[in-house]
């Protein structure tokens, strides 16, 4: 696969996702800005064009059976695998990494203060993240399963009850954006999740749950914003042409 610097980072990462770690190296946003030309980014971080070109180009060699094709998917089977796998994850972590987090500031927030508004943005992060993912399962996610089966039955799409499906869609990218620089202050009030020295088990296991909780959430907005979103509003305008 050619890379060219009109290409969009989220065109490159869905086509192979181990160019995200490429991107994730020079903290280039893969995810929620994802509809930046690599070129664009490039400029934008101070990073060479050239060099992450060749290292673009030296992940897209990698061959390997890890990197899941997610856009040869149906709409349906990727509303489903976002569901079960990564909404589960976020419900089953928030309430984990949360009392960690409130252990974290008892006993290290007096030295460390920084942990008071890393413990802060979580909670506000959990929050919006529960009713973000509750839209997601109630409102827009059946929404898209019905498209995806009148693509199977040969018959146009119903009527949304939110006019077009872009509707909800733009809603969650823009919850996405808020999340992304949310986790960006997080990453950066922790280090980049590096305990400091005087860290202990407590402090290393809930700063590596972080970060895991992060990278699963790039994971997961790369798949929605990137491949099942633009697939669900096309798909949406081909059955109602």
């Amino acid at each position: 696969m050619e890379i060219t610097q009109e290409q969009t980072i989220g065109q490159l990462v869905a086509a192979n996702y181990r160019t995200a770690a490429v991107f994730k190296k020079y903290n280039i946003d893969f995810c929620c800005n994802g509809n930046r030309t690599i070129a664009a980014a490039a400029i934008q971080n101070n990073t060479d064009f050239i060099q992450l070109e060749k290292e673009l180009a030296l992940a897209l060699e990698v061959a390997g059976s890890d990197n899941i094709d997610y856009k040869s998917w149906s709409l349906d089977l990727l509303a489903d695998y976002v569901e079960k796998k990564h909404h589960r994850y976020v419900k089953a972590q928030i309430p984990v990494i949360g009392e960690y987090l409130i252990k974290l500031c008892k006993v290290h927030g007096q030295k460390h203060p920084e942990l008071f508004e890393i413990n802060e943005l979580f909670d506000d992060s959990a929050t919006e993240f529960k009713n973000h993912m509750q839209k997601e399962e109630l409102m827009l996610f059946p929404y898209i399963r019905k498209l995806a089966l009148a693509k199977q039955e040969h018959k146009p799409a119903q009527p949304a009850p939110f006019g077009t499906v872009q509707n909800p869609i733009q809603m969650m990218m823009n919850e996405h954006l808020t999340e992304g620089e949310r986790f960006r202050k997080i990453s950066a009030l922790s280090d980049n999740y590096v305990a400091p020295a005087d860290g202990c088990n407590t402090y290393r296991v809930a700063f590596a749950l972080l970060k895991e909780f992060e990278d699963d959430l790039h994971l997961h907005i790369h798949i929605e914003n990137n491949i099942l979103f633009p697939k669900a509003i096309e798909l949406e305008a081909a059955l109602n042409s």
